[in-house]
């Protein structure tokens, strides 16, 4: 196939940012043991929740603490596992109602597979883990969403088929049913780190990345029905570098933006792209990152006004940082990148989400104290 150059252009208009000010950072762990893998989100009422792994207990565990003040406090931590195995890279969503759900992989039952457990109350008490895949192979990598009708949305990779492949599974019923998981890729190659987001209309997006064609590229589906079907895949990058860690969201009018790292340029840098015809067509790709080191791990939302927020890690300063770009106009124009940390030890793995007050709630692992710990800060 005839490869198409990708388009490097980046634009910076200048947004009043300096207006937006950020909290100082709110540390939410003090642990002996590693604290790594932080998601967050928000749920109808504005309460913030955050899961992640950590070390502490000799074998990685699911961790859980909320705020239901916007970020000013927050309650003693939850730990929601207690496992022979390791328990991995946690993904959390909140559905319309009172219903937190978090999926995770976990190797305590002889390989790796993934688990799911689900608070019906905010997060003040969580029901039992139940077992979602039972794969001869490897299950890991799982990201979950819920959509307007409270039906859950769960992705991840399964090397069970010798290639890893994507899969899915959904809930029509906030948790309580699943369906048999459903394979999403055929490929002669690997496909990882898939990421999930569901639109207005209660389309379902994924996106991974996929060394089919020699090279990572970032590969997409789509489906309209709720998950009940499934589009072609459409790939979307097409470079002579490695395309990583994509992540997706979709707007209040039903735009998907995605964003990547990519090491075309010679190291990896950050690159975005955009579609406002439910998946059908894509922008050419938008580099948001100019520098001589790395930038990785983005991670993106939108608010309710389409005003679009990534955040990521840059290596410029010899040493990871967190920086953030927003765009007020559904990703035509990025305003300049916005540092977030200055530490003196490595910050990674930064996760983001926007309440209904158009608040932006960021939380990273950080090393500034030792070992790595989960912290806090938002722009209100």
């Amino acid at each position: 196939m005839k490869k198409i150059l990708i388009v490097l252009i980046s634009f910076c208009a200048v947004f009043p940012i300096s207006s937006q000010t950020w909290s100082p950072l709110i540390r939410l762990t003090w642990n002996s043991g590693n604290s790594f893998w932080p998601s967050i989100t928000t749920n109808s009422i504005n309460n913030l929740h955050v899961v992640w792994h950590d070390l502490t207990p000799g074998n990685n565990e699911i961790y859980y603490r909320r705020s239901i003040d916007g970020g000013v406090n927050w309650p003693p931590l939850t730990r929601l596992t207690w496992n022979s195995g390791g328990s991995h890279r946690p993904s959390i969503a909140a559905d319309p109602g009172s219903g937190i759900h978090v999926v995770w992989s976990d190797t305590s039952l002889g390989n790796e597979e993934i688990l799911y457990k689900r608070s019906t109350n905010s997060g003040v008490a969580w029901g039992g883990i139940v077992r979602l895949t039972w794969n001869s192979g490897v299950s890991r990598d799982a990201s979950i969403t819920a959509d307007s009708s409270s039906r859950l949305h769960v992705v991840w990779n399964d090397g069970s088929y010798g290639a890893h492949e994507i899969f899915y599974k959904r809930s029509p019923n906030g948790g309580t049913n699943w369906s048999t998981p459903e394979r999403l890729t055929w490929n002669s190659g690997e496909s990882w780190y898939a990421d999930i987001a569901v639109d207005q209309v209660n389309g379902v997006h994924v996106v991974w990345k996929d060394d089919t064609p020699g090279n990572n590229e970032i590969f997409y589906k789509h489906s309209t029905d709720s998950g009940m079907n499934w589009s072609g895949l459409e790939r979307l990058t097409w470079n002579s570098g490695n395309s990583y860690n994509a992540a997706i969201v979709t707007d209040s009018g039903n735009g998907i933006h995605v964003v990547w790292e990519d090491n075309t340029p010679g190291n990896y840098e950050i690159f975005y792209k955009r579609s406002l015809d439910g998946g059908n067509t894509w922008s050419a790709p938008t580099r948001m990152t100019w520098i001589d080191e790395y930038s990785e791990d983005p991670s993106i939302v939108a608010d309710s006004g389409n005003n679009i927020y990534v955040t990521w890690v840059d290596d410029n300063t010899g040493i990871g940082e967190i920086y953030f770009k927003q765009s007020t106009n559904r990703g035509v124009t990025w305003s300049a990148p916005m540092r977030l940390t200055w530490n003196n030890k490595a910050s990674g793995r930064p996760g983001l989400a926007v309440d209904s007050n158009n608040y932006i709630h960021l939380v990273w692992h950080d090393s500034i104290f030792g070992n790595p710990e989960i912290f806090y800060k938002n722009r209100k």
